[in-house]
């Protein structure tokens, strides 16, 4: 069974789940309030031949999942959502890679400590991670806040690392601080406002806790190219995940921390590993990014895609990944 065959038929199969039936949580279809925890177990059979594990890095515990075997490939979700991110292209991976997909600190069935949530301490936890389980050298990617903790693991540790995969999003740098404050007038963009939303301590868990359907509806309806890849279901999930004050706290603490991402950003050198980056809506910003952090890069555009691209083209991004790391 080739791959294409096999991402379909993980799609087929995953759309024939029934809610009621697979899950621990009650879910309201009409405004995705979900009263219950998901059950992870019940979500990592849905993806076959993957196995749920934890270990304490750094100071903190870190839930991550691994399937298939050969040369390691270690994926990071971001915002906002858990490693059910990956579950479309874990399968086809998997066919030929160690697959581990990490829940990074503050994420899902991890810790969710009070500190720690610079990208540099994150990729520590990461590379602790990778020498509990022994690997000498791994391929990474991330997407959104993933991406940047799967850079600074890069830029970090080197040597252990193989190959880096940058999915629609760059890490931070000064540039940053050029963002508008307001959105501008008769532009065609998306105004970021969560940015700033995000640094504001305690208030967001206030507002938000068991809401969060609020804020995940509108960034799936807002950033991507067709909202409905991201289903009912999907967003039950990630719901259930960032619904409690802790949760909240702990992923709004990924960007408060940009600040010193930023300054850490300006002393890194330039990587001379292969640097693959794969865009839909952020293709731009990575085409602009990478010839100032890495020597040898190439970056791949996906049509008609939003930022999700994961959940949008999940076939396009899975052959992008496996004909960069052949």
């Amino acid at each position: 069974m080739d791959r294409r065959e096999i991402l379909k038929k993980g799609n087929l199969m995953l759309a024939s789940l029934a809610i009621p039936n697979t899950l621990t949580a009650s879910v309201n279809l009409n405004n995705m309030r979900t009263t219950q925890n998901f059950d992870t177990g019940k979500l990592i059979e849905s993806v076959p031949n993957f196995l749920s594990s934890y270990t304490n890095v750094n100071g903190t515990k870190l839930h991550y999942l691994t399937g298939g075997k050969g040369e390691t490939l270690i994926l990071i979700p971001g915002y906002p959502e858990t490693w059910w991110a990956y579950h479309k292209i874990m399968p086809a991976l998997a066919e030929n890679y160690q697959v581990i997909v990490v829940e990074m600190r503050g994420m899902g069935q991890s810790d969710k400590p009070m500190d720690g949530y610079d990208k540099k301490n994150m990729a520590k936890d990461v590379y602790e991670l990778v020498t509990n389980l022994g690997l000498r050298k791994v391929h990474i990617a991330g997407h959104d806040i993933g991406a940047h903790v799967a850079y600074s693991f890069a830029v970090n540790y080197p040597d252990k690392t193989s190959k880096l995969i940058m999915l629609d999003t760059p890490h931070p740098d000064a540039g940053m601080y050029n963002l508008p404050m307001l959105p501008i007038l008769g532009a065609d963009y998306v105004y970021p406002w969560w940015l700033a939303f995000n640094q504001v301590k305690e208030l967001p868990e206030q507002l938000l806790e068991g809401k969060m359907n609020v804020v995940i509806d509108w960034l799936f309806d807002n950033l991507l190219k067709n909202p409905n890849s991201m289903t009912t279901f999907d967003r039950a999930v990630y719901t259930s995940a960032y619904n409690d004050k802790n949760a909240i706290r702990a992923s709004n603490a990924w960007y408060q921390t940009i600040p010193q991402d930023i300054e850490d950003s300006k002393t890194y050198s330039k990587l001379n590993l292969p640097v693959l980056g794969i865009g839909g809506s952020g293709f731009e910003m990575l085409k602009m990014w990478l010839p100032n952090v890495a020597t040898d890069f190439k970056v791949e555009k996906i049509a008609d895609c939003g930022h999700f691209i994961l959940s949008e083209k999940p076939n396009e991004t899975a052959e992008l990944i496996i004909d960069f790391l052949r």
